[in-house]
């Protein structure tokens, strides 16, 4: 059997349009499933909509958190919740095309364990978030060492794969690089990114760096490094700039350009300690957040 994980925040709207194409595609195909709809704490009528679906369908099941506690929790609570053989995860406003979990679906039955869905275009995006999400991918590629420009959490995953996850113990898992760390056999599969079939895109620049921040320190220790390049290279500076004020004394030139110089310098150094300990500080505080053993997520219902 297979599971369909849906995520979904205030999606009201998308919710039937979704199951409705899902299930008519794999029903199709003769792909025995189950559809996994997570509620992350919807402010909208969605939970409503899941229940009602789950009551005159049983292979619809649902999950709803008691607040919202994002993306990725409710990603692993699907992933907790199902049964099937293999899993896919995919997107709630059909961005990511259900026409292509067949194909996903008969690779894995020729032994690939992981099938990832890569984007061969981003759609129709503003030129400025097309920029920022490139902006994005491009330094979370560099710090966790993982190609991920084409990247998406539209993917398909063998049980074996998802029990792998599972066992991870840390909360702040980034679902789209862990599970292409792990491992195993894998094969890709190309889409477009499709319009939203209804309501607004819950991802800003904004939203969209908030999570680059926080992926990129849950997976990677590239900014502890990175603040300490910075501080060599001040160091360095520093070293060359001294120096050159000694000489320019010792020959008798003025010396307040110079000094205001060293003095901006040294506002520059004053500022790069406070950004290295900002980092360093995160750092802690998502080790603080590990120890306190919190769960990803809280359910406070269920359906089927």
């Amino acid at each position: 059997m297979l599971s369909v994980i849906v995520p979904a925040y205030n999606e009201e709207q998308a919710i039937p349009i979704m199951a409705e194409t899902v299930s008519n595609v794999l029903f199709g195909e003769n792909i025995e499933f189950e559809l996994i709809f997570i509620d992350d704490g919807s402010d909208d009528n969605t939970w409503n909509i899941i229940r009602a679906l789950a009551k005159k369908n049983d292979f619809i099941r649902g999950v709803s958190f008691s607040r919202h506690f994002g993306k990725e929790a409710g990603i692993f609570a699907g992933l907790y919740e199902s049964k099937g053989d293999a899993c896919v995860v995919i997107d709630c406003d059909l961005q990511h095309p259900p026409e292509k979990i067949p194909e996903m679906y008969r690779l894995w039955e020729q032994g690939y364990e992981i099938v990832e869905g890569v984007k061969s275009s981003r759609g129709s995006e503003s030129k400025f978030h097309k920029n920022a999400a490139k902006t994005f991918y491009s330094l979370i590629s560099k710090a966790t060492g993982i190609d991920m420009r084409r990247a998406s959490d539209f993917k398909l995953m063998d049980r074996r794969v998802v029990d792998t996850l599972l066992d991870m113990p840390e909360k702040k898992a980034f679902f789209r690089a862990v599970s292409s760390w792990v491992g195993y056999k894998k094969a890709t599969v190309e889409f477009d990114v499709a319009e939203r079939v209804a309501g607004e895109s819950k991802w800003s620049t904004r939203s969209l760096g908030k999570y680059a921040i926080s992926n990129i320190t849950a997976f990677s220790s590239f900014p502890i490094r990175f603040a300490s390049y910075i501080g060599c290279m001040m160091i360095a500076a520093f070293i060359v700039i001294g120096i050159f004020a000694i000489c320019n004394t010792a020959m008798g030139n003025g010396g307040v350009g110079m000094f205001l110089g060293l003095l901006c310098f040294m506002f520059l150094i004053g500022g790069i300690i406070l950004l290295s300990l900002g980092i360093v500080g995160y750092y802690v505080a998502r080790t603080y957040e590990e120890t306190k053993g919190r769960p990803r997520y809280i359910v406070s219902d269920t359906v089927n």
